[in-house]
């Protein structure tokens, strides 16, 4: 059973038509980034919403922007609050703002995080990765893939078994 079906048997959703390939691809132009395939066969068969579900329909665009830039800016939050510093951006600097914009042109170059649901996130164009749960820089696996995040969050079926493989430059380097 896909991910899409799975939700919709489950009933506990509410859920839209899937987007259509035109609304995807205005989504992708948009935001700049280009959703992983099981992502994007999934929002193209069902659309859930209500509270956790991002609103890709939605006509204030502020809030999808603030959903794409959140992992980003919880990670900044941290290179500036809790002094965290990834060791693959080389030295710190020794001045907290200029830390703070190192790791924001660094992050420029990492896969874009996608919204799935609440601050669980798929990076964009990375076909069959986990579904992580990104809190600042606590990011961990929440489901080897759609279907296995859908049963693991939501109860809906038996969670698949084995480790999770991220494999998303930078992001799996936080996982934990």
């Amino acid at each position: 059973m896909t991910a899409a079906e799975l939700l919709a048997a489950s009933g506990r959703f509410s859920l839209t038509p899937g987007l259509t390939d035109a609304e995807l691809s205005a989504i992708e132009r948009e935001f700049e980034f280009t959703f992983a395939d099981d992502h994007r066969a999934f929002l193209a068969a069902v659309v859930p919403t209500g509270r956790g579900w991002p609103d890709w329909r939605s006509p204030d665009r502020s809030v999808l922007r603030e959903r794409l830039a959140w992992p980003v800016e919880g990670v900044l939050f941290d290179v500036e609050t809790n002094n965290f510093w990834y060791e693959g951006w080389g030295p710190r600097p020794p001045v907290v703002a200029q830390a703070v914009a190192a790791a924001r042109f660094s992050l420029m170059t990492v896969p874009r995080l996608v919204p799935v649901y609440s601050h669980r996130f798929l990076p964009a164009a990375t076909n069959g990765h986990p579904v992580l749960s990104v809190y600042q820089t606590d990011i961990i696996f929440y489901g080897n893939d759609l279907t296995d995040w859908l049963n693991r969050e939501f109860g809906l079926g038996t969670a698949a078994s084995g480790d999770p493989r991220a494999f998303a430059p930078f992001w799996r380097d936080l996982t934990g």
